[in-house]
């Protein structure tokens, strides 16, 4: 079972990841960088999620099962 849901985290993860870089390269984050100098909440949070869902995804599929 912690397989599944570590393989599941680790897709989830890498999907988070691609929404965050189309995300980046948009218009309208351009625009907010050009203004702030940096990217936009969503898209901070996209990756930051991704990154953490892909890394707790990788670690639970590396550490071997109990049984």
């Amino acid at each position: 079972m912690l397989k599944a849901i570590s393989a599941v985290l680790l897709v989830g993860g890498i999907v988070l990841l691609y929404f965050g870089g189309t995300s980046f390269h948009s218009l309208s984050n351009d625009v907010a960088r050009f203004f702030t100098g940096s990217p936009t909440n969503k898209t901070i949070w996209l990756i930051a999620g991704g990154v953490v869902a892909t890394l707790v995804g990788l670690i639970g599929l590396t550490i071997p099962s109990r049984r």
